[in-house]
């Protein structure tokens, strides 16, 4: 059984879950692909003495069972650019604060494999944003599972963004910027700023204004079917576009189309989970004496 383990460079006070982690698995008989520049910093905590194959950003992990990331939400992300279309799920397990799309906790590290090694673990399908533009500064990986969002890159001024939906005009937004989420994202930024929190079996994107200067302005929820056409007016020569952690400056001349990602990514989660109890837990709702 091949697995991929992905993770950041962290501190050493996060070493005793890595090292659980990595020993758990050996014990189940995993064959351990890990990421180049994690197990460079994470090799000491492995207690056998095994050979062990890794993959980085010219080599990507192929034949595995699934990938487990070990850190936040935002190492989920990242590894996202990692699996690709390649079908490989992720098992998130969370050694961050939130942790809205990690499958466990880092306490839990144990009960995951036992649940890997007994095959009690679901796969749900979550859908991407795909940015084109041209040129692309994503072009190797445009795509998002939280978020596409566009904003103001050097400028205390606002932006103005001219936004259609198949083709014919929605709005003219005046903010900061614009959130186009998922409903995986609405737990992420597009929350943060006001957004609905949505379903992750939802079948829309949310449109979520930074900041908008008209108060009567609020977040959009549209189909994951439509396309988004945008065009910015900005006083700068560039705005800034980011998909997920990534970002990059861009043309303000640039048009953009946001519509769904042709594939899918698969994430682990234990069999009964529900989206509702993460929900309740994370932020606390109901956290109340009354209850």
């Amino acid at each position: 059984m091949r697995i991929a383990i992905f993770g950041r460079t962290f501190s050493e006070s996060r070493n005793a879950p890595v090292k659980e982690l990595y020993n758990s698995l050996l014990n189940l008989g995993a064959h351990l692909v890990v990421y180049e520049p994690f197990f460079k910093q994470t090799k000491k905590l492995i207690s056998q003495d095994l050979k062990i194959e890794t993959f980085n950003v010219s080599k990507p992990p192929v034949n595995c069972r699934l990938m487990i990331t070990i850190g936040g939400d935002g190492t989920l992300l990242e590894a996202i650019t990692h699996v690709r279309n390649s079908g490989i799920p992720i098992m998130g397990i969370n050694t961050g604060r939130l942790g809205f799309l990690t499958a466990f906790s880092k306490d839990e590290i144990p009960q995951a494999v036992e649940l890997l090694g007994r095959n009690k673990l679901s796969v749900e399908d979550r859908t991407l944003l795909e940015l084109i533009t041209e040129p692309n500064p994503f072009a190797t990986f445009p795509y998002a599972l939280n978020e596409a969002t566009l904003h103001k890159k050097d400028s205390s001024s606002m932006v103005t963004l001219q936004v259609k939906r198949n083709g014919d005009m929605l709005n003219h937004y005046w903010a900061d910027g614009l959130i186009v989420s998922t409903a995986t994202g609405s737990t992420g930024y597009s929350l943060s700023c006001g957004g609905p929190i949505m379903l992750p079996s939802s079948k829309n994107f949310i449109l979520t204004p930074i900041a908008p200067h008209n108060l009567n302005v609020r977040p959009l929820v549209i189909s994951e079917e439509d396309l988004l056409t945008i065009k910015s007016e900005v006083r700068g020569k560039e705005i800034m576009v980011s998909l997920d952690s990534r970002s990059a400056p861009i043309a303000a001349s640039q048009e953009l189309e946001i519509r769904k990602a042709p594939f899918t990514i698969k994430l682990v989660r234990r069999d009964g989970f529900d989206f509702l109890d993460t929900i309740r837990e994370k932020l606390m709702w109901g956290t109340d004496k009354r209850n």
